[in-house]
């Protein structure tokens, strides 16, 4: 019985041991124990935080924050402009979790309250704010684990692309502006791993916006974007004559599950679950157009 209660005392103590994260300004932000009370504000940190076993501890979101179903109900916040500063200190929480450009950060902190600044735009960032998370918990080794899940998903996903597919160069939409991912951006990897190739040169950073005659001339061989952006191509100047559109070479991706593509959090591996499910449903490759000698 006695060495029951020790245990007990044990675990107690770790439990309240003092955590220590250093965020993506530099800042080490450090707390007396494991966050109780956490508020997101982005949507790709509240999933990290579901995802890595702790969504009964969000206490608010911002508006954005749709996976899993049950943020859906907790109090939205407003988003990386325009957080509700008042509403975030009322809800008393142990850190808040922001954007980089989360233009609230300065004036939270002047509450008192610890703000935790994290924002990936490539996998290794990602990989990285999934440990940062997990040691924010009190369970670091957690990260790994969900990581090693969403490495095993990928590699099973690209080994469920078609042959004939392997280095096709994709134009992906992420903004009708057009806003494209670019390969250095955590989605152009998974393009990547995938065995796919990108319209968008390295040079280009990760999400550039595009010249609309770039993509013309670059005819890409597929092309992805959400649902309604997809329908809408066709119409625009010139794009008419991309040969992706004409033989059917797209991947629509209907608004309700597009934002697992375009998010960077723990659901990438369903991400390039549903890319390869596209991939594998596309019709044969067209024939390639011989010209007379």
């Amino acid at each position: 019985m006695r060495w029951s209660v020790a245990l007990v005392c044990a675990l107690a103590g770790a439990a309240q041991a003092e955590v220590v994260v250093r965020d993506d300004r530099g800042v080490t932000v450090k707390l007396p124990a494991p966050p109780q009370r956490i508020i997101t504000l982005l949507p790709s940190l509240t999933e990290s935080v579901c995802a890595l076993g702790w969504c009964d501890r969000l206490v608010g979101t911002d508006r954005h924050s749709n996976w899993p179903a049950s943020v859906v109900a907790l109090p939205k916040l407003g988003g990386m402009d325009d957080a509700q500063v008042e509403r975030i200190a009322a809800l008393r929480p142990d850190v808040v979790l922001a954007a980089r450009a989360a233009r609230v950060v300065d004036r939270l902190e002047s509450l008192g309250l610890h703000v935790v600044v994290l924002e990936p735009s490539s996998q290794a960032e990602t990989r990285r704010v999934v440990a940062t998370l997990a040691t924010l918990l009190g369970r670091p080794e957690q990260g790994a684990v969900l990581w090693a899940r969403i490495d095993q998903q990928v590699q099973r996903a690209a080994a469920r692309v078609p042959v004939a597919l392997r280095g096709q160069k994709v134009y992906f939409e992420v903004d009708a502006a057009p806003y494209a991912a670019g390969s250095t951006s955590f989605l152009g990897e998974l393009l990547t791993q995938l065995g796919l190739g990108n319209i968008v040169p390295p040079a280009l950073g990760p999400f550039p916006k595009l010249n609309p005659e770039f993509i013309v001339k670059a005819q890409p061989d597929l092309v992805m974007a959400v649902e309604r952006n997809l329908r809408d191509m066709p119409r625009r100047p010139g794009w008419a004559t991309l040969k992706a559109l004409q033989t059917g070479r797209t991947c629509a991706f209907e608004a309700t599950r597009y934002d697992m593509l375009v998010r960077p959090g723990p659901r990438l591996g369903d991400a390039a679950e549903r890319i390869a499910d596209c991939l594998q449903a596309l019709p044969a490759q067209p024939p390639v157009e011989r010209r007379a000698p």
